[in-house]
């Protein structure tokens, strides 16, 4: 709860200023709003177009609820035609991808968060690092994407470029689903690192080192709301429900059956 409550005191001079010239009945009734429901997240890399990570968010008094969304979904945009959901973005902005994902999940996207990768090299190093354990040593280059993975296996502290190579790598036999846990992995201990008393008491600090490495539609109140609301709550993950296959000789993560060639 004190991650959250500090959180909302760095965003309380814009909440504020968001709230002035409305009459005070106005006013209450913005400040006790629930916080935001399915909160759309994309993760890009540096270009700020290719989205690595895909999720929602949905806060309950339980806990957060994090759905991860494959990238290689099969998305059949009326718009693009048959394209797999991690380019959703780069061909169509954030609107598009909300509503495609809407679709994808049966109920209306109501916000999103744009965070380049970058922060999470930021996030890493203000904190400390987050202890992370390395299942298998992981080796990758990719200068087209300015990415180079070099981690060894065993129980490590993480930050910087370390920590987002782990994060990215996906090349091995789990490729894209053995990325997606070891997101839901960093997701945790950044959690749990957000939630020791040193690291609250830094909290506006961390926030402003983002700058503009996070893009969002969520308005002050809205993300004091969230994060008060989220504040520690345990993170209750799963993974979109679907079955990999191929279609035209492409490799898709399939929500339902696949389409008939």
């Amino acid at each position: 709860m004190a991650g959250g409550l500090a959180f909302g005191a760095f965003l309380l001079e814009p909440t504020l200023n968001a709230l002035r010239g409305l009459d005070p009945g106005a006013a209450m009734q913005q400040l006790f709003l629930q916080p935001p429901q399915d909160v759309l997240v994309l993760g890009t890399d540096d270009s700020g177009v290719l989205t690595d990570v895909m999720a929602t968010l949905h806060p309950t008094q339980k806990g957060l609820h994090l759905m991860q969304i494959p990238r290689d979904t099969y998305i059949n945009s009326p718009i693009h035609g048959e394209i797999k959901a991690n380019a959703l973005f780069a061909l169509g902005g954030i609107e598009e991808t909300e509503s495609e994902v809407s679709n994808l999940l049966g109920r209306p996207l109501q916000h999103h968060i744009l965070i380049n990768l970058k922060a999470i090299n930021k996030m890493g190093d203000a904190v400390g690092g987050l202890e992370l354990n390395v299942p298998k040593a992981m080796y990758y280059n990719d200068s087209s994407q300015n990415l180079s993975i070099a981690l060894e296996p065993g129980l490590q502290t993480l930050k910087g470029k370390d920590l987002e190579g782990f994060i990215r790598f996906r090349h091995d036999e789990q490729g894209d689903i053995g990325r997606m846990e070891r997101q839901k992995l960093v997701i945790t201990a950044l959690l749990k690192k957000l939630a020791t008393p040193e690291i609250i008491a830094r909290l506006p600090q961390l926030i402003a080192v983002l700058g503009s490495d996070i893009k969002t539609d969520l308005n002050p109140i809205q993300m004091a709301s969230l994060a008060t609301a989220v504040a520690g709550k345990p993170l209750i993950s799963a993974r979109l429900p679907g079955t990999p296959g191929y279609h035209n000789n492409i490799s898709y993560w399939f929500v339902g059956s696949p389409p008939q060639n």
